[in-house]
């Protein structure tokens, strides 16, 4: 039987011999058992969650660990796809919970496992190769390389600061780098990291607070793109708006910037719902989009996103991006009892049908679970399961990419 695991007022984790673990699928606690869990994989942080009675199975009844104890939650590294929730009560007062990606962990033979799957290849993303202890000497570097631009101090303390692996990137100069152009948004996201309503849990990360200019864009993109290996450089970062939004700024620097190299892949991370901006990006050169969806249907959609646009006009977006070659990937936020409900898989099967998209990049939700039931309609069908959808996904498009990442797409002259 796998251990359950709690934590004392002090944070301190323990596990509880003869209580069984359990994990949450939307509103369900399940009994967890080794064929739902993976050894705990490097680089995974271990968190408890405050106001939440940690739930266990003890005598065959699923209830809280009696003292009052904390659930545990353990937040996976990049590459790794969650199956299951931390299972808990919340206690009167129990505030917002911050924006992590909260997995159930348990214990087994003095070893921790946690419920998920292993989803893409992290060589370029484990944490052992970001905050190294010679990142401020880069950045030093690469001001002096650049000289004044804003882009290059907002960068520099999204590295510091939010240790934002796609700014680090600039300053390690290679594969995936940020650049941020928008600080205006078309949507209300329940989790967005960089604007979060007085009162809710704090934003993770400070949103860009001006406008650069053509030239401050263009200038970093083409310091990146002229040599990094496998370089791409990404419009649409957590600490921005939708940069869509901004279409007239980074068209203009995508033509800049082709003029001065052709070298690399031009990337733009949307929710794709100001279908006008995305056509000026696609007509000044852009090479591959990664889209933001957490539902196929509009009313699920629509309860997360609470844009001013439709799914109606992101399939506008996607279909002409693809009529003019551009490679599309889906940004899907996955939670567990959500994504994996037989109403939602059988419209997301439909939506890839009808988008035909290149590949789905699976994304653990960062939220409170609680603060996306307490949005949605409720819900009366049990899930498939998170890795039957999975597994579903990869047998009904056996020709799109399945992953955790952007893909460095090879570009014809």
């Amino acid at each position: 039987m796998l251990t359950a695991l709690y934590a004392d007022a002090n944070g301190e984790i323990y596990d509880a011999p003869g209580y069984g673990a359990v994990g949450r699928s939307g509103s369900s606690d399940l009994l967890l058992t080794m064929e739902d869990v993976i050894p705990l994989p490097k680089g995974t942080d271990l968190m408890f969650l405050p106001g939440c009675s940690a739930i266990a199975e003890h005598s065959g009844k699923q209830e809280p660990i009696a003292g009052a104890l904390l659930a545990v939650a353990a937040v996976l590294p990049v590459g790794y796809t969650r199956t299951h929730l931390p299972a808990y009560v919340k206690q009167d007062e129990a505030p917002i919970l911050p924006l992590y990606g909260y997995t159930a962990v348990a214990s087994h033979k003095d070893k921790l496992y946690v419920a998920a799957v292993k989803s893409d290849d992290n060589t370029k993303w484990h944490p052992h190769r970001f905050n190294t202890p010679d990142l401020a000497d880069k950045i030093s570097k690469v001001r002096q390389e650049v000289g004044n631009n804003r882009l290059v101090e907002h960068l520099a303390r999204c590295s510091l600061e939010w240790h934002c692996c796609t700014a680090e990137n600039l300053f390690y100069h290679r594969w995936e780098a940020g650049i941020p152009v928008s600080p205006n948004c078309n949507a209300n996201c329940l989790g967005c990291i960089s604007l979060q309503p007085s009162g809710c849990c704090p934003a993770a990360q400070s949103r860009i607070d001006f406008k650069p200019s053509v030239e401050e864009v263009a200038a970093i993109a083409v310091y990146h793109l002229k040599s990094a290996p496998e370089a791409i450089v990404s419009f649409g970062q957590g600490c921005e708006g939708e940069p869509s939004l901004a279409a007239d700024t980074i068209a203009s620097a995508i033509k800049s910037i082709r003029k001065q190299t052709g070298r690399g892949v031009i990337n733009i991370n949307s929710n794709a719902g100001f279908t006008e901006g995305i056509r000026k990006i696609v007509d000044a050169g852009l090479n591959t989009i990664r889209v933001s969806v957490i539902s196929g249907r509009e009313q699920t959609h629509q309860a997360y996103y609470r844009g001013n646009y439709s799914l109606k006009e992101v399939k506008k977006s996607i279909a002409y991006a693809k009529e003019k070659g551009v490679y599309v990937s889906l940004n899907m936020l996955l939670l567990p009892g959500l994504n994996d409900l037989p109403e939602e898989t059988a419209a997301w099967l439909a939506f890839i049908r009808e988008t035909d998209i290149d590949m789905i990049q699976l994304r653990n939700l960062n939220i409170d679970p609680d603060v996306v039931w307490s949005a949605i309609a409720p819900v009366t069908n049990k899930p498939i399961g998170i890795r039957l959808f999975i597994d579903t996904l990869r047998r009904e498009f056996p020709v799109v990419k399945i992953g955790n990442f952007s893909r460095y797409v090879s570009i014809e002259p």
